[in-house]
């Protein structure tokens, strides 16, 4: 079932998504060479409990850490550990963040050092800017595969190949509720999108080919090639012109 969510339940899912927006622009000097996975987890959840919320991820069907921290091939849902970032490596950082009963979630993919290739920036720019793309869709009367239609032309256009196994959803009062949100397809299917539906868009772009694989550990998704893989994602709001985000730290109607 799709929620149409009232003035003041658009504004609990901003102020969440807003803490998830400060921690993420808090970590942007922290992802440096020789910082560990478990370094920023724990500098992530001591900003959300500081905001008198909780993380979202944690205990999440078991998951073990309050952020996914996901290195160069490796997609969504890696999980921090003591290993060290060097010179040269991406990493996305997803982080999801509930308060007053209510989700944001959004990510980012971070440059460590300065040795990235052109390649993996200009994957990362692609990426970054297909989000966007994807949110102008967001539109009342459109339809969710607009959002991927959209996203998947983009990104294809550079070359870039997009993950099919994992997709945007819904949220709100629970992290993950409809409708599922892919980001390819073809326009005009699925769910008619109207104003006040919360979404989190989330594109997971591929320098070399779409397939994917999980590691051992049951959560981490790799690239089956393992070339690098971005991500970037934001909670939005529909409009009647497109989507409104609120993971951007702006807290005002």
């Amino acid at each position: 079932m799709v929620t149409i969510r009232s003035k003041r339940e658009i504004a609990k899912i901003r102020e969440s998504s807003g803490i998830v927006y400060q921690i993420l622009d808090f970590l942007e000097d922290k992802i440096v060479p020789g910082v560990t996975g478990k370094e920023i987890d724990s500098l992530a959840e001591e900003h959300i409990r500081s905001q008198g919320a909780e993380p979202a991820f944690k205990g999440y069907l078991g998951y073990p850490s309050t952020i996914c921290f996901s290195k160069n091939e490796k997609v969504v849902h890696g999980i921090p550990d003591g290993r060290t970032l060097d010179d040269g490596d991406i990493v996305s950082i997803d982080c999801g963040a509930i308060k007053d009963g209510y989700y944001g979630d959004s990510a980012k993919t971070y440059t460590v050092g300065s040795s990235i290739g052109e390649d993996v920036q200009k994957l990362l720019d692609v990426t970054e800017r297909s989000l966007y793309v994807g949110i102008e869709q967001a539109k009342s009367g459109n339809h969710v595969s607009d959002i991927g239609y959209k996203i998947q032309e983009y990104v294809e256009s550079f070359g870039f190949s997009i993950v099919r196994e994992l997709v945007g959803h819904g949220i709100g009062t629970q992290l993950h509720e409809d409708p599922q949100i892919p980001n390819y397809g073809d326009a005009g299917q699925g769910v008619e999108l109207k104003a006040g539906m919360c979404l989190a868009i989330e594109p997971m772009v591929n320098l070399g080919g779409k397939e994917v694989y999980t590691e051992q550990d049951g959560w981490t998704i790799c690239t089956r090639d393992g070339k690098p893989s971005a991500h970037f994602e934001h909670t939005i709001v529909v409009g009647e012109e497109g989507g409104r985000i609120l993971s951007n730290g702006f807290f005002d109607d």
